[in-house]
């Protein structure tokens, strides 16, 4: 059985500074420049107050773990080799939730709550993907 290469993201026009930014290893998240509010996922208008006055801010990068689970099967796919991978939802300092996976653990070793910080990782040359590693302890 031949297992298929892994997908692209698909790309609404409204997300494409979001995946342009990520290629420069920036993590791009919008501001609504009328309430003031950070929105994450991209949107052509702020789900708080409707405006569509949104611009692109750099976020810090900084988040915590808010929830995860660790894919131990997922046969057959793209993300056999990947295996054991984490998926998790995490809170970025700015406020807004973010899906993603976290890298470079041991994926038994996390929990909720355990701060993390953006990682670039290169899928071809269209995408840079953001991911999260656990701080380092220093």
């Amino acid at each position: 059985m031949q297992i298929p290469d892994k997908p692209d993201p698909l790309v609404n026009n409204w997300a494409r500074p979001f995946w342009d930014g990520t290629r420069e290893k920036k993590l791009l998240i919008q501001l609504c420049s009328d309430c003031k509010k950070h929105i994450f996922y991209p949107r052509m208008v702020c789900p708080y107050c409707f405006s569509d006055n949104i611009e692109w801010a750099e976020a810090s990068g900084k988040a915590t773990i808010y929830s995860f689970t660790v894919v131990e099967s997922n046969a057959p796919s793209p993300f056999v080799p990947d295996m054991p991978f984490v998926i998790a939802v995490v809170i970025l300092e700015e406020g807004v939730r973010m899906l993603t996976n976290i890298v470079e653990c041991d994926p038994h070793a996390l929990e909720c709550e355990q701060a993390v910080e953006v990682t670039f990782v290169k899928k071809n040359d269209e995408f840079t993907l953001p991911q999260f590693k656990p701080v380092s302890a220093t």
